[in-house]
């Protein structure tokens, strides 16, 4: 049994991936993937805001007092003692890729065009076999149109491009009007895969402090079936590879991945919920599920349930939300179903 496929450019042993999460902050925690069974990982995300941050505090401890008096000139920080978050990250990549044989994708997330850019290079300086770049922002200005919006996602993806030699993916999110266009405009603009959606956490308020406050709650194999049915669509039209994260739980939600077309099943909330060792027992319910239905290889299966090769391509489209309406029915007993 073949399980084995790309992405990438990068050769997996299978398509099990742990996504951008906790579960790779230190080296021991990516060793213990690799362990588990991994493939691949994508490590947990440099924010644009700490790089952003570490500079202007930089720049404080160099220039706070220097007009005092003439000595201060010559005053510097002591740097044994300063703490510069994205070099620690920049760190952590280099001696994953010493201590691990699987493929180690860093994972940058911005909003803006601007010098933290330069650290996808430096990810890539590092050891990075790929990057991820994860856009995650929230426009709330009502000036700001649509077309702006996209076109900065477009800029963002350019610069980075720009910078680095190493494949690199886009993390898109399900909120574009038209995500089919995007996708192609990200692809133009230098993505060399799409990973289908990221999650935007939605805040809580907390009544008794009147505070806004982070709510973190972990997916379901339920939303799965967004990003499976647009990586169906997009598979065939839009020339990457497809990853489809959120959603994926079990040897059944991974392979709809890659019947959808996803050349991998990215896992984060399953293993921070149940453990790693569900990266084998997936692996291990897959390959019997293949051989209970005579399939040879992961590759004879990716995006054999596409829009481009199914018999009814409507059901991803304006007929199929026809049929759910009309699919329901009452429960003879009178209950709501």
């Amino acid at each position: 049994m073949d399980l084995s496929t790309t992405y990438l450019g990068l050769k997996l042993k299978h398509p099990i991936v742990p996504s951008a999460s906790p579960l790779s902050y230190t080296l021991d925690d990516i060793r213990r993937l690799e362990d588990a069974g991994a493939s691949a990982v994508v490590m947990y995300s440099l924010f644009e805001e700490e790089i952003t941050h570490e500079s202007h505090e930089l720049d404080h401890y160099l220039t706070f007092g220097s007009h005092s008096y003439s000595e201060a000139l010559s005053y510097f920080p002591d740097f044994e003692h300063y703490h510069v978050g994205p070099d620690e990250y920049l760190n952590l990549v280099r001696q994953a890729k010493e201590a691990c044989d699987m493929p180690i994708i860093g994972s940058l997330n911005g909003v803006s065009t601007g010098g933290w850019i330069e650290y996808a290079r430096k990810i890539e300086e590092a050891g990075a076999d790929a990057l991820e770049l994860n856009i995650y922002y929230i426009p709330t200005d009502p000036a700001m149109t649509g077309a702006a919006v996209e076109e900065m996602y477009v800029n963002v993806v350019k610069d980075v491009r720009a910078e680095i030699q190493i494949p690199l993916a886009v993390k898109m999110n399900p909120f574009f009007s038209s995500i089919p266009n995007m996708a192609f405009r990200l692809a133009s603009a230098g993505a060399d895969a799409l990973s289908l959606f990221n999650r935007f956490y939605q805040p809580d308020f907390d009544l008794e402090h009147l505070e806004i406050v982070p709510h973190l709650v972990l997916s379901t194999s339920h939303e799965l079936r967004l990003p499976l049915r647009w990586v169906a669509i997009l598979y065939g039209q839009v020339d990457v590879d497809f990853a489809i994260t959120g959603g994926v739980h079990t040897h059944i939600d991974a392979l709809k991945a890659m019947m959808a077309g996803a050349k991998v099943a990215m896992m984060a909330s399953e293993l921070l919920a149940n453990g790693l060792h569900r990266i084998r027992e997936v692996l291990e319910e897959m390959q019997q599920w293949m051989e209970e239905r005579e399939y040879e290889s992961i590759h004879q299966m990716q995006g054999s349930m596409s829009q481009m090769n199914c018999a009814q391509p409507a059901a991803y489209e304006r007929a199929n939300y026809m049929k759910v309406l009309d699919s329901w029915r009452p429960d003879p007993t009178g209950a709501l179903v």
